[in-house]
C-alpha cells in the first residue's frame, strides 16, 4: 500500500487550507498552482499562489520542496533522518517609489513575523519599458525544514501571510 510521503502530507495540508479560504471563505483568490516532479534534480516542488478577493495588486506564493536526499531517507528509512521539507513564501508588488515602499515592506513584514526570518526584496523592472511601476518579489526566508509535527502550525502561518497580504495592499 501506498505511503503517502511528508511532502505529500503537508502539500495536502496547506492546499486543504488555501483552497478553503477561497471556496469557502471567500477571502482570497487562487492565482496559480504548481505540482511538479522536477527529474534532472529529483525533487518534488509544489507551489500555490493567491491574492486577497478582489485585490490583485499583490500576490502570496507558498512553495514546497522535497529533495532527493530527503525523499530517499524517508521512503527507505534511514535510521536517524527527520523527514522534511524546504518552506518558501514569497509576494509580488508592483512598486512606484522604490525607496520609500521597500523601507516600509521590511518595516511591515519584520513587525509581522517579529524579525525570525530575513526578509529580502528583488526589484525588477521590464527593459524596454519605463521603470514605474517597478516589480517588488520580497523572500520570507525560513531557515528549518518543515516536518508533519508542524502540521499545527499551518493555520497560524496561513494568517500571517493573510495579514502579509493585507499590510502590503496598504503600502
Amino acid at each position: 500500500m501506498y505511503d503517502p510521503t511528508v511532502f505529500d502530507n503537508l502539500k495536502v495540508a496547506f492546499e486543504n487550507h488555501v483552497y478553503d479560504l477561497d471556496t469557502l471563505d471567500r477571502k482570497i483568490d487562487i492565482t496559480n498552482r504548481i505540482d511538479r516532479m522536477d527529474f534532472a534534480v529529483m525533487k518534488r516542488e509544489f507551489a500555490i499562489s493567491f491574492a486577497l478577493a478582489g485585490e490583485h495588486e499583490v500576490t502570496a506564493e507558498i512553495g514546497l520542496e522535497a529533495s532527493l536526499r530527503e525523499l530517499a531517507a524517508e521512503i527507505l528509512e534511514y535510521p536517524d533522518a527527520t523527514p522534511g521539507c524546504q518552506l518558501t513564501l514569497r509576494f509580488h508588488k508592483r512598486l512606484t517609489n522604490v525607496e520609500e515602499q521597500c523601507r516600509r515592506i521590511n518595516q511591515t513584514l519584520n513587525a509581522i513575523w517579529e524579525d525570525e526570518h530575513e526578509i529580502i526584496q528583488i526589484i525588477s523592472y521590464f527593459w524596454g519599458q519605463e521603470r514605474d511601476p517597478y516589480i517588488d518579489t520580497i523572500e520570507v526566508k525560513f531557515n528549518r525544514t518543515l516536518t508533519e509535527e508542524q502540521m499545527g502550525e499551518i493555520h497560524g502561518f496561513i494568517d500571517h501571510v493573510l495579514k502579509s497580504l493585507e499590510s502590503l495592499a496598504e503600502i
